[in-house]
């Protein structure tokens, strides 16, 4: 459970059609920090390789 206001935005939100949201842990910071959170990609990045 969390709670947070916005004093001069507004949270970006969606319709919710199955009254269920689902939303990764980076989309919830996003939202919480007042960004467009569906607007998030995850990129994948390779690891770095052990130096001999």
């Amino acid at each position: 459970m969390a709670y947070k206001r916005l004093d001069e935005h507004s949270f970006t939100w969606s319709a919710v059609n199955d009254q269920l949201m689902l939303m990764n842990h980076a989309q919830f910071e996003a939202l919480f920090s007042g960004l467009d959170w569906q607007r998030l990609r995850v990129i994948a990045v390779k690891a770095p390789e052990a130096v001999a």
